[in-house]
Protein backbone atom coordinates (compact mmCIF):
# COMPACT_ATOMS: atom_id res chain seq x y z
CA UNK A 1 0.00 0.00 0.00
CA UNK A 2 2.72 1.88 0.12
CA UNK A 3 4.54 3.11 -3.21
CA UNK A 4 1.44 2.23 -5.05
CA UNK A 5 -1.11 4.94 -6.10
CA UNK A 6 -4.57 4.47 -5.25
CA UNK A 7 -7.98 5.02 -7.35
CA UNK A 8 -9.78 7.57 -5.68
CA UNK A 9 -13.55 8.73 -6.32
CA UNK A 10 -14.06 9.30 -9.74
CA UNK A 11 -11.14 7.72 -10.71
CA UNK A 12 -12.80 4.10 -9.76
CA UNK A 13 -13.91 2.10 -13.03
CA UNK A 14 -15.60 -0.94 -11.83
CA UNK A 15 -19.40 -1.41 -11.64
CA UNK A 16 -19.56 -2.90 -8.33
CA UNK A 17 -17.43 -2.72 -5.54
CA UNK A 18 -17.34 -3.86 -1.49
CA UNK A 19 -17.34 -0.74 0.56
CA UNK A 20 -15.58 -0.95 3.72
CA UNK A 21 -16.61 1.87 5.98
CA UNK A 22 -14.09 4.17 7.77
CA UNK A 23 -14.50 2.45 10.97
CA UNK A 24 -13.55 -0.60 9.32
CA UNK A 25 -17.04 -2.38 9.02
CA UNK A 26 -18.16 -3.56 5.70
CA UNK A 27 -21.09 -2.08 3.99
CA UNK A 28 -21.28 -4.95 1.40
CA UNK A 29 -21.30 -5.32 -2.29
CA UNK A 30 -22.54 -1.78 -3.92
CA UNK A 31 -23.23 0.15 -7.06
CA UNK A 32 -20.37 2.74 -7.77
CA UNK A 33 -22.75 5.57 -7.79
CA UNK A 34 -24.38 4.30 -4.43
CA UNK A 35 -20.69 3.92 -2.79
CA UNK A 36 -20.06 7.24 -3.81
CA UNK A 37 -22.53 8.89 -2.54
CA UNK A 38 -22.36 7.00 0.81
CA UNK A 39 -18.40 8.98 0.64
CA UNK A 40 -19.97 11.99 -0.13
CA UNK A 41 -22.58 11.85 2.50
CA UNK A 42 -19.57 11.83 5.29
CA UNK A 43 -17.38 14.16 3.24
CA UNK A 44 -14.69 11.58 2.98
CA UNK A 45 -13.33 10.01 -0.13
CA UNK A 46 -13.82 6.70 -1.86
CA UNK A 47 -10.48 4.68 -2.13
CA UNK A 48 -10.28 2.05 -3.82
CA UNK A 49 -7.70 -0.33 -1.87
CA UNK A 50 -8.00 -3.29 -3.36
CA UNK A 51 -8.77 -3.03 -7.51
CA UNK A 52 -7.24 -6.74 -8.05
CA UNK A 53 -9.99 -8.50 -6.21
CA UNK A 54 -13.22 -9.45 -7.39
CA UNK A 55 -15.27 -7.10 -6.63
CA UNK A 56 -12.28 -4.15 -5.73
CA UNK A 57 -13.00 -3.56 -2.33
CA UNK A 58 -13.26 0.19 -1.76
CA UNK A 59 -12.66 2.04 1.75
CA UNK A 60 -14.00 5.39 2.75
CA UNK A 61 -11.47 7.35 4.34
CA UNK A 62 -9.80 10.86 3.95
CA UNK A 63 -7.48 10.31 1.61
CA UNK A 64 -5.30 12.91 2.15
CA UNK A 65 -4.89 11.86 5.96
CA UNK A 66 -4.57 8.65 4.38
CA UNK A 67 -1.54 10.02 2.26
CA UNK A 68 0.06 11.77 5.27
CA UNK A 69 0.36 9.22 7.61
CA UNK A 70 1.40 6.73 4.84
CA UNK A 71 4.23 8.87 4.11
CA UNK A 72 5.11 9.75 7.92
CA UNK A 73 5.04 5.41 8.32
CA UNK A 74 7.63 5.70 5.32
CA UNK A 75 10.04 8.66 6.98
CA UNK A 76 10.30 6.64 10.02
CA UNK A 77 11.08 3.18 8.42
CA UNK A 78 13.63 5.21 6.11
CA UNK A 79 14.80 6.62 9.38
CA UNK A 80 15.52 3.34 11.39
CA UNK A 81 17.32 1.89 8.23
CA UNK A 82 21.29 1.35 8.85
CA UNK A 83 23.29 0.36 5.53
CA UNK A 84 26.30 -2.11 5.74
CA UNK A 85 28.82 -0.40 3.97
CA UNK A 86 31.98 -2.48 2.51
CA UNK A 87 35.04 -1.19 3.73
CA UNK A 88 38.45 -2.36 2.90
CA UNK A 89 42.06 -2.98 3.99
CA UNK A 90 45.12 -3.61 1.88
CA UNK A 91 48.15 -4.92 3.13
CA UNK A 92 51.51 -6.86 1.44
CA UNK A 93 52.25 -10.26 2.06
CA UNK A 94 55.63 -9.15 3.70
CA UNK A 95 53.88 -6.50 5.99
CA UNK A 96 55.29 -6.31 9.63
CA UNK A 97 54.27 -7.19 12.75
CA UNK A 98 53.43 -3.39 13.87
CA UNK A 99 51.81 -2.45 10.78
CA UNK A 100 49.50 -5.69 10.71
CA UNK A 101 48.42 -4.71 14.33
CA UNK A 102 47.27 -1.21 12.52
CA UNK A 103 45.57 -2.85 9.99
CA UNK A 104 43.79 -5.45 12.51
CA UNK A 105 42.77 -2.12 14.41
CA UNK A 106 40.79 -0.65 11.63
CA UNK A 107 39.46 -3.78 10.91
CA UNK A 108 37.88 -4.47 14.24
CA UNK A 109 36.46 -0.89 14.14
CA UNK A 110 34.89 -1.12 11.08
CA UNK A 111 32.89 -4.26 12.30
CA UNK A 112 31.49 -3.15 15.54
CA UNK A 113 30.62 0.07 13.26
CA UNK A 114 28.29 -2.72 11.81
CA UNK A 115 30.52 -2.41 8.60
CA UNK A 116 31.30 -5.36 6.02
CA UNK A 117 35.60 -5.46 5.43
CA UNK A 118 37.05 -6.90 2.62
CA UNK A 119 40.80 -7.59 3.42
CA UNK A 120 43.24 -7.30 0.94
CA UNK A 121 46.28 -8.71 0.11
CA UNK A 122 48.33 -7.38 -2.75
CA UNK A 123 51.12 -9.64 -4.87
CA UNK A 124 53.74 -7.60 -6.61
CA UNK A 125 56.66 -8.76 -8.53
CA UNK A 126 57.62 -12.33 -7.83
CA UNK A 127 55.01 -12.39 -4.65
CA UNK A 128 52.61 -13.94 -6.22
CA UNK A 129 55.02 -17.43 -6.68
CA UNK A 130 53.82 -17.94 -2.97
CA UNK A 131 50.39 -17.72 -2.46
CA UNK A 132 50.37 -19.23 0.75
CA UNK A 133 51.87 -16.24 2.14
CA UNK A 134 48.94 -14.27 1.60
CA UNK A 135 46.42 -17.27 2.55
CA UNK A 136 48.34 -17.56 5.70
CA UNK A 137 47.97 -13.55 6.71
CA UNK A 138 44.26 -13.60 5.66
CA UNK A 139 43.51 -16.20 8.11
CA UNK A 140 45.76 -14.99 10.88
CA UNK A 141 43.57 -11.57 10.52
CA UNK A 142 40.37 -13.49 10.47
CA UNK A 143 41.28 -14.95 14.04
CA UNK A 144 42.99 -11.78 15.61
CA UNK A 145 39.82 -10.22 14.47
CA UNK A 146 37.74 -12.08 17.16
CA UNK A 147 34.81 -14.55 17.78
CA UNK A 148 32.39 -11.78 16.88
CA UNK A 149 33.70 -12.24 13.26
CA UNK A 150 32.21 -14.35 10.45
CA UNK A 151 34.57 -15.32 7.16
CA UNK A 152 31.75 -14.57 4.88
CA UNK A 153 33.88 -15.15 2.30
CA UNK A 154 37.09 -17.29 2.67
CA UNK A 155 40.64 -16.35 1.12
CA UNK A 156 40.57 -16.53 -2.74
CA UNK A 157 43.33 -15.46 -5.64
CA UNK A 158 41.89 -13.28 -7.92
CA UNK A 159 44.50 -11.81 -10.55
CA UNK A 160 47.44 -10.37 -7.99
CA UNK A 161 44.86 -9.71 -5.25
CA UNK A 162 43.82 -12.60 -2.99
CA UNK A 163 40.27 -11.38 -1.19
CA UNK A 164 38.42 -12.50 2.09
CA UNK A 165 35.34 -10.40 3.47
CA UNK A 166 34.81 -10.13 6.90
CA UNK A 167 31.26 -9.28 8.57
CA UNK A 168 29.79 -8.69 12.02
CA UNK A 169 28.15 -11.71 13.40
CA UNK A 170 25.59 -9.90 14.82
CA UNK A 171 24.75 -7.99 11.28
CA UNK A 172 24.75 -11.34 9.83
CA UNK A 173 22.60 -13.68 11.69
Amino acid sequence: MSKESFQVNDGIRAREVRVIDEDGSQLGIMNLRDARRVAEEKNLDLVNVAPNSKPPVCRVMDYGKFKYEQSKKEKEAKKNQRIIELKEVRMTPNIEDHDFQVKLKNVIKFLAEGDKVKVTVRFRGREITHPTIGQQLLTKMAQAAGDNVIVERMPRLEGRHMIMILAPKQASS
